[in-house]
């Protein structure tokens, strides 16, 4: 069977600004920081920690009360982006007269329903009650989220949910475009979302040493990934999506094509947990290069993983110099994560939708806050402050999680 062209016909997200998509964009540029202090009303120990949220978001008001009752708030935060980029890509959400039992969901979440279950141990423990809610397995479950857009889209192929910790999303996109690419689905909707504010959560991560400190003054700029003076990662909640459809499909029904997704390519660094591993992410960056079939010097700009641990951003660096060689020094790379945090499961599809955007746009997002560089993530072309980039042909965005799991996309500009 010959490959597909895949089309990137809907975008769609919960944004952190509370703004649409345009807008997250315009902020991305600005390098305008998302991250804010959080206090919560735990006694007696409340969480102090810079986070990213999305306050604006109103479930009930997005989706109605009756479906937001019945998720927990990944699943509305997943279902909204959802609706969004269905919207976006001009697609009913009732099925018109096409068929759509080949047309699928592929979602990625690293925590699921988290809250659900902390909820439940909140009213078990705290309250003294002697039963939790009847739905809070349905609440809790992972592949709640593909579920629910399934049912509410009408979309009678695969529906799946990937846990693959900050490589979620993009292992859910990876995958989505695979069917799409070789014919088993005509459209897929992707993506992913994440709550890690779960008291247990956030405790958990501040257990490991990896988490950036901040109070209401300083948490804007607590996330400065491959600065000498950074200090760690900033959780955030949020819910990314993307329809990836058969091109020729897109084409006859007159679509917006925000762009062209072309490779995907997967490695394990097998060799801790927690460490990350140069060798297995030059891998994954070589198999996408090899899938799409492009050349390292067709890569105009990487979105990089770049979460701002003291560990893991030299070691992504390391591997783009060894992939990239000579023209590494001129490779434009930026971590957006500096602006809208670590989303966790919903990290790689933000940032795929970021990364689309910058070759529509033709223009780069910056790593905010970046004012000294750490000598040791030197030696790429780190962008300071948005770049317009008029000859942007292709780019990468790289998700490198715990467990050495590594998942890389690569996405192609269309032309006007």
């Amino acid at each position: 069977m010959s490959q597909r062209r895949v089309a990137i016909t809907g975008l769609g997200l919960v944004s952190p600004y509370g703004g649409d998509l345009a807008d997250f964009f315009s902020r991305l540029l600005a390098g305008e920081s998302a991250v804010r202090h959080l206090l919560t009303d735990d006694v007696p120990r409340p969480l102090s920690i810079p986070f990213v949220s999305c306050p604006a978001f109103d479930a009930d008001a997005a989706l109605g009360r009756p479906l937001a009752s019945m998720m927990d708030r990944f699943a509305q935060l997943g279902m909204a982006a959802a609706f969004s980029a269905w919207d976006d890509a001009g697609l009913p959400r009732a099925a018109d007269g096409e068929s759509r039992d080949d047309w699928g969901v592929a979602w990625g979440t690293a925590l699921g329903g988290t809250l659900a279950y902390e909820k439940g141990y909140r009213e078990l423990w705290q309250k003294g009650r002697e039963r939790v809610s009847p739905l809070s397995v349905i609440l809790g479950m992972n592949n709640a989220a593909n579920a629910h857009i399934s049912i509410q889209l009408g979309l009678g192929g695969v529906s799946m949910s990937h846990t693959v910790a900050c490589a979620s999303s993009s292992v859910a996109i990876g995958e989505a475009f695979r069917r799409v690419r070789s014919g088993e689905a005509k459209v897929m909707m992707t993506g992913g979302s994440d709550v890690p504010q779960a008291y247990g959560v956030a405790r958990a991560w501040e257990a490991l040493r990896v988490m950036a400190s901040g109070d209401a003054e300083s948490s804007p700029r607590a996330c400065r990934p491959f600065s000498a003076d950074r200090t760690g990662l900033v959780l955030g909640e949020g819910g990314a999506a993307l329809v990836l459809e058969d091109w020729e499909h897109a084409v006859a029904r007159g679509a917006r094509i925000h762009g062209e997704m072309v490779g995907y390519g997967t490695s394990c660094d097998h060799s801790h947990l927690v460490r990350p591993e140069a060798a297995g992410q030059v891998r994954a960056i070589e198999a996408t290069l090899a899938d799409a079939g492009l050349r390292a010097e067709q890569i105009d700009y990487v979105n990089a993983h770049g979460t701002a641990t003291a560990e893991g951003d030299p070691v992504e660096i390391a591997a783009l110099k060894a992939v990239f060689g000579e023209r590494a020094a001129q490779l434009p790379v930026s971590a957006t994560k500096s602006m809208h945090g670590h989303l966790l499961g919903a990290a790689g599809a933000i940032e795929a939708i970021a990364t689309v955007l910058a070759l529509r746009e033709q223009r780069i997002p910056p790593t905010a806050h970046l004012a000294s560089l750490d000598p040791a993530c030197a030696g790429v072309d780190h962008v300071l402050s948005a770049r317009h980039a008029p000859q942007l042909r292709a780019a990468l965005s790289n998700s490198f999680a715990f467990g050495g799991s590594n998942a890389v996309l690569a996405f192609r500009a269309v032309a006007p």
